[in-house]
């Protein structure tokens, strides 16, 4: 039994009756999509169900590697108690600031730090233990991400790993595309993984669930 195709017909009754976006949410959604490069956004039922992960784990410190105009960071603040963080990584000035504009309007700015500069740099600065890390940029770098996750994830926490089917290209057996060798190196790898439990789930670009055991 395979999901159900989703048509625009029934993608749309997925959105209209399966998630509850805010306002402002909606408003950065919209206006990210009409974005030169506003197909990096997840979607809004992949942002409904990560909120609903870190609801569900009681989530209050949550890290986050790739920003964008922070719709993901938004959702994931908006699902995190008061004294919730998220640590967000990022380069860009430019889409960070709609970002902030909009963590801002939404309310939720205290609870989010952000850190532009190289993430790798970033994530070795950082101690303590993490609940939950979303890693959702540079894809030859997403095996560093996760090693480096792993090691800040407290055991029985969280890391989601967006594009992880990568639009169907993870099938290639011949490429030499550096993001597709990438993706498919670290599928192969976490499907062998012992020290976590896998779900690859086939939302928006493929999303991987690994939760340290």
């Amino acid at each position: 039994m395979r999901s159900v195709a989703l048509t625009d017909r029934l993608y749309e009754y997925v959105i209209n009756t399966g998630v509850r976006e805010t306002p402002v949410q909606q408003e950065l959604r919209e206006l990210t999509r009409k974005m030169p490069h506003g197909g990096m956004q997840i979607g809004p039922e992949q942002a409904a169900l990560m909120q609903m992960l870190v609801r569900l784990m009681g989530a209050r410190r949550c890290l986050e590697i790739g920003t964008f105009t922070g719709y993901s960071s938004l959702s994931v603040a908006l699902a995190l108690p008061e004294d919730g963080r998220i640590i967000c990584c990022d380069t860009s000035e430019e889409w960070t600031a709609i970002a902030r504009k909009h963590w801002k309007k939404a309310g939720v700015e205290k609870k989010i730090e952000l850190h532009l500069g190289a993430a790798l740099e970033t994530l070795q600065k950082l101690g303590g233990e993490f609940d939950f890390a979303f890693i959702d940029a540079d894809k030859p770098n997403y095996d560093r991400y996760y090693e480096r996750c792993l090691e800040l994830i407290r055991p029985g926490g969280l890391i989601a790993i967006d594009n992880t089917l990568w639009s169907g290209e993870v099938l290639k057996a011949r490429t030499r595309d550096a993001d597709t060798l990438a993706l498919q190196a670290l599928n192969k790898k976490l499907a062998k993984d012992e020290r976590v439990d896998i779900a690859l789930v086939p939302i928006g670009d493929g999303l991987t669930l690994a939760r340290k055991r």
